[in-house]
């Protein structure tokens, strides 16, 4: 059986709308990772691939990331990033390949949120486990430890926050929210909202953005010689996940989104 070109695929998987979602399509896929997955969906969309295959692969890529960087040094960054590279990959064929097949069901949506809170977690744990040294010649500092897991908690407590929203609302008999609902009701909350997404500091705490600051902190502490940058990076992380889990709590019972 031939294989589709990129030409035919593109309509079909990437229909009107897919790269403009406001909250569903990250800027990496924007950006370059929907061009690479069109060339990956040639070679399984006449395969008897399933996408749920493909997002329990891409899960396990996810959860991979968190012991690619106990790896010492540079090695172990690289290799985290290439983890999320991989899982962020198969996040967009798993989708392209069900819009082509016509394979949709509630569980292939399920099992990608879980593979979402997965990968953000396993980053963080994981640079939480780098930064206390298991491998070093001095003792162990679980302090970091503790704190990439707490940032980790706090990364997938703002993921709940969000997707609660549609079990309270269902829970309610209302519809789906709408975007128009996210924006606070009061007009101080708004602006405040408006500043936080300008900064973009929340998306430190993402395992795609997380793991790229990871390589950068892993080369400044090569250069050192020491691990300051990375529990820098941890603490900064732990510190950004706790207030934006906050801040997005109150913005969601300030918004519409529940009423």
């Amino acid at each position: 059986m031939s294989r589709p070109s990129v030409a035919e695929l593109r309509p079909v998987v990437h229909p009107a709308g897919v790269k403009d979602r406001r909250s569903g399509e990250h800027w990496m896929g924007r950006l370059y990772m929907r061009e690479v997955s069109l060339r990956v969906d040639r070679y399984l969309v006449n395969t008897r691939v399933t996408p749920n295959q493909l997002t329990y692969l891409m899960t396990v890529f996810g959860v991979l990331a968190a012991p690619a960087l106990l790896v010492p040094g540079i090695t172990g960054a690289v290799l985290g990033v290439v983890m999320v590279q991989m899982y962020l990959l198969l996040d967009c064929v798993d989708g392209e390949v069900a819009r082509w097949k016509q394979q949709f069901s509630l569980s292939g949506v399920y099992l990608d949120r879980v593979g979402a809170y997965l990968c953000d977690a396993a980053v963080l744990v994981g640079l939480g486990l780098r930064a206390a040294d298991l491998w070093g010649s001095g003792r162990i500092d679980w302090l970091w430890a503790f704190l990439g897991t707490l940032a980790a908690l706090g990364a997938i407590l703002i993921k709940a926050e969000t997707d609660l929203v549609g079990v309270a609302r269902h829970q309610g008999g209302l519809p789906p929210v709408k975007d128009a609902a996210a924006e606070p009701r009061s007009s101080g909350m708004a602006l405040a909202r408006r500043a936080a997404g300008a900064l973009k500091f929340h998306r430190l705490i993402l395992g795609m953005e997380a793991s790229l600051l990871i390589l950068v902190l892993a080369i400044v502490d090569a250069a050192r010689g020491d691990l300051f940058f990375t529990r820098l990076g941890v603490a900064v992380l732990a510190g950004i996940a706790l207030l934006q889990t906050l801040l997005h709590l109150v913005s969601v019972l300030a918004s519409s989104r529940l009423r």
